[in-house]
């Protein structure tokens, strides 16, 4: 079986801290570490206006933002294909197909939809679109229509891939054939990395709530919202609070070793600073400098590539033209064994012709 890797954004603003170690870090690694036969990487436009159909523009000013976040981290369009969901013809109607598979009962307990659907203040008066409501339907077409089974995602992710796979295994079943492939995620091995927390202390870091370190901000701005981490209020030589401590989760994520002997090198390593940081002592700005020192670091790499590549606009349109060109020809050749498996190929041959002649005909 073929190693085929697939993996989307929305375009609803530029990618933060938490994109990047959640999943753009681990597919930077699959892309130049691992074996695989094909890289898809989908600017998710058509699941964005799921929630901002009456802002398509918002949708449409960010697609760009995306595409150059994704140069900047190293995604390489040698080895990636990317791609814009919206312009991929065979998925709407795949996605078609799949929802007489799925009830509605069924979507609606999903998890992460049942977290969205929080988040975004649909509540029982009938508000949420339905277009939202069949996000995993449509997250299966995507998956399925490139017959990729390795999904780098967030931890928050995997409820909506279990739902793929239960698609997958019921079309199998239902129609008799077996070319739909399962599909597993890849979390980050890391796991303060898989659901990093926002600024302010919210369950996920997110664009919509405005509490993001963004890729792409500069080292001020990096270093004003460091310091707006939120924090546990004590004095200084009272025990520090490890558990759910913000600091820490991003330090987790992004510090080695090697930050230690560069910026602070009273300490060697992080589980040494924890545990003495938590007899009491080290004051959090201490630990905001510590930190900020290491994203200004990480970062900067990455913001100085993304202005090289605002350069070079064109190149990037051109990269998404032929990379959706490509998306299209799998796609529409999955659609066609989708519709032959179901018996809805009236026109691809003459046998449909036949056995109504036949029918017909004493």
């Amino acid at each position: 079986m073929k190693n085929i890797i697939l993996t989307a954004d929305r375009p609803t603003g530029r990618l933060h801290i938490g994109h990047y170690v959640g999943s753009l870090r681990e597919r930077v690694r699959l892309q130049n570490e691992t074996t695989y036969d094909e890289l898809y990487v989908m600017i998710a436009d058509a699941q964005a206006l799921t929630d901002n159909s009456g802002n398509p523009q918002k949708v449409r000013d960010n697609i760009i933002e995306v595409m150059l976040d994704y140069l900047s981290v190293g995604l390489d369009p040698e080895k990636t294909t990317f791609c814009i969901q919206s312009q991929i013809t065979a998925l709407p109607e795949i996605t078609s197909y799949y929802m007489n598979l799925v009830s509605l009962n069924r979507l609606l307990r999903n998890p992460t939809i049942k977290s969205e659907i929080q988040a975004r203040g649909y509540g029982s008066e009938g508000g949420m679109p339905v277009g939202f409501a069949t996000y995993p339907i449509s997250q299966a077409a995507d998956i399925t229509a490139f017959k990729a089974n390795l999904i780098p995602v967030g931890d928050d992710q995997e409820p909506m891939l279990e739902q793929t796979r239960e698609i997958v295994r019921s079309f199998n079943h239902t129609y008799n054939c077996n070319f739909l492939v399962e599909c597993k995620s890849v979390l980050a091995k890391n796991l303060s990395c898989t659901r990093l927390p926002g600024t302010d202390g919210c369950a996920k870091m997110s664009k919509s709530v405005g509490n993001c370190i963004f890729l792409s901000d500069e080292p001020s701005v990096i270093k004003k919202k460091v310091n707006s981490i939120k924090t546990f209020p004590r004095q200084i030589d009272e025990p520090g609070i490890l558990e759910n401590n913000i600091l820490f989760i991003y330090l987790d994520a992004f510090c080695t070793d090697k930050h230690f002997e560069k910026y602070y090198p009273e300490f060697k390593n992080l589980d040494e600073l924890k545990e003495s940081y938590a007899k009491g002592g080290i004051g959090d700005g201490k630990i905001k400098a510590f930190l900020n020192n290491i994203l200004q670091e990480e970062l900067e790499p990455i913001r100085e590539r993304r202005k090289s590549f605002e350069n070079k606009i064109p190149m990037l349109i051109d990269l998404l033209k032929r990379g959706t060109a490509k998306a299209n020809e799998i796609a529409s050749a999955t659609l066609n064994e989708i519709k032959q498996a179901m018996g809805i190929d009236y026109f691809s041959n003459d046998e449909f012709e036949n056995e109504q002649i036949k029918k017909f005909t004493n």
